[in-house]
């Protein structure tokens, strides 16, 4: 009788988690969004905190990194401990340590508060981050629901960048520097609690093993190493000691972490989860398109201040296009297509799209027409982007084992910050490069102060539109290897969708979805 009350009790809880799910995506998507747009709000902030705290030039990129380098490293260790203390709780333990950050952070009085605060804030994210994706995989199990929850994931981790420009360049215009920190802590009071109120995961999903030490100490050392060395790179040069030293430690540490996951009975990072040949496609063409996204982003900044003396907020609005294209591209296109093509069919045209909307901006002049260049080229960027993560998304924790969920999502994150950290220090060291030999070629011909600054100002541009070449490549490579690895996805007609209550679920496509 007991066994029956039980069982009985299981499947009640799981009918609960089940009705609950689409409440639970307002908040974890609520979250993503404050994760993601952190990582461009503080960016138009920085000069104004920096002049405030009095931050030297040599050490306001730190602003920036002790962020990038928290979130990077910790993000493996993260999705396990996502794994071994249960999502919710990872999830909503990440929402409250971020405000807190967030707090310390608005409130600072010195270079060294400010930090310590973005640090901190990293470090909740890389909780939060992992958390948030696996919460989706093991929830939405049914493919026509997984399709439309991950097509709104999607567009807001595609488009979040940009509308924290836009925030960003508000309230540093209209507030105060130090509400770009203090705006966080709504977002996350909100979202934890609704997930502590809303959210049931699904029961058995746990990875109770061991933690793995070794491998986390030496994944959180190789991939800080990594993000570190490129973030140096752009600051100090590619030749730089450093700059190598630390290239070479994260090859050497990397290495050991692949070998230690090899032998150890219980790892921090299953190969299985990498290995698969759909979910490497899916990390390595994101992390492409990362690096070229996050380039952009800094040029057309820098193109709409300076060459065009755009304010702060005017420069924020100017990306809207890009964003509507990401949300139409994700929820219109990406999640109606998805249960009906293969995966590729929509990550590999949508790669292709953004490549000929980056192509379009190699047109790049002085007086170059917003609406005439600007305006179609993000548009045709953002639909492509937005197309093509949705499915990427989906299918980067799609038919993981449950205990494996946190880790194969934490790799989604970190194939974007890897390649956030390298998009930045590559691209704008070819722009930098491409800028310095154009002036110099130039300017011996501008006699006068005008001529000489106008030499600057299209050597500024021409260094924009080398670099941004170079993303166009990035892009078709992008295209190609979800073209060539990504193989999974396959509509099935004859197949019944899942009910997402634990009952073997195989959804629409030939590959099976995180069972409860």
């Amino acid at each position: 009788m007991s066994e029956t009350a039980t069982a009985k009790a299981a499947q009640a809880s799981e009918a609960e988690a089940h009705s609950n799910r689409w409440k639970a995506l307002v908040f974890i998507a609520l979250a993503q969004l404050m994760v993601v747009l952190d990582a461009t709000i503080v960016n138009i902030a920085l000069p104004s905190a920096q002049q405030d705290l009095g931050i030297s030039d040599g050490n306001r990129q730190w602003v920036i990194t002790a962020y990038a380098l928290a979130f990077g490293g910790l993000l493996l260790f993260g999705g396990r401990i996502a794994d071994l203390w249960g999502r919710k709780r990872t999830f909503v333990t990440g929402l409250i340590g971020f405000a807190a950050a967030s707090a310390l952070g608005g409130a600072a009085q010195g270079e060294a508060t400010m930090l310590g605060a973005r640090a901190l804030q990293g470090a909740f994210g890389a909780l939060l981050a992992p958390a948030a994706l696996s919460l989706l995989a093991v929830m939405f199990t049914d493919a026509k629901e997984r399709a439309k929850a991950f097509g709104i994931y999607g567009a807001i981790a595609g488009g979040g960048g940009a509308v924290g420009l836009i925030l960003g360049g508000f309230l540093t215009e209209y507030l105060n520097w130090r509400w770009t920190f203090f705006v966080n802590i709504p977002f996350a009071i909100i979202a934890a609690a609704g997930a502590y109120f809303v959210i049931r995961e699904p029961a058995g999903g746990r990875n109770r093993s061991p933690l793995d030490i070794p491998g986390v100490v030496l994944s959180t050392l190789g991939l800080i190493s990594l993000v570190y060395g490129f973030t140096r790179a752009e600051s100090d040069g590619w030749s730089d000691s450093t700059t190598i030293g630390m290239f070479v430690a994260s090859v050497v540490l990397l290495a050991a972490f692949v070998l230690v996951e090899s032998k150890v009975k219980a790892p921090l990072l299953p190969l299985r989860v990498i290995t698969d040949r759909n979910r490497g496609g899916v990390y390595l063409s994101l992390g492409l398109a990362i690096i070229a996204m996050f380039g952009l982003f800094l040029f057309l900044t820098y193109y709409l201040q300076i060459v065009k003396g755009y304010s702060p907020v005017k420069t924020g609005f100017a990306f809207l296009p890009m964003i509507v294209g990401m949300i139409t591209g994700s929820t219109q296109i990406g999640a109606r297509l998805m249960t009906r093509v293969p995966a590729r069919l929509l990550m590999a045209p949508g790669f292709l799209a953004a490549a000929v909307g980056m192509l379009l901006l190699t047109q790049l002049e002085i007086g170059s027409s917003y609406a005439g260049l600007l305006l179609p080229a993000q548009l045709l960027l953002g639909l492509g982007m937005g197309t093509a993560f949705m499915p990427a998304m989906s299918l980067a924790t799609l038919g993981v084992e449950p205990r494996d969920a946190g880790v194969a999502s934490a790799m989604v994150n970190t194939s974007q910050q890897v390649g956030g950290a390298i998009g930045t220090a590559l691209l704008n060291t070819i722009a930098a490069s491409a800028t310095t030999s154009y002036i110099k070629d130039h300017i011996a011909g501008a006699a006068a102060k005008p001529q000489q600054q106008l030499v600057q100002l299209e050597g500024m541009v021409h260094g924009y539109t080398s670099a941004i070449w170079f993303a166009v490549g990035i892009l078709a490579a992008a295209a190609t290897i979800a073209a060539t690895f990504v193989n999974a996805g396959r509509p099935d007609t004859s197949s019944v969708s899942g009910s997402g209550e634990g009952d073997g679920v195989e959804d629409e496509f030939k590959v099976p979805v995180i069972a409860h």
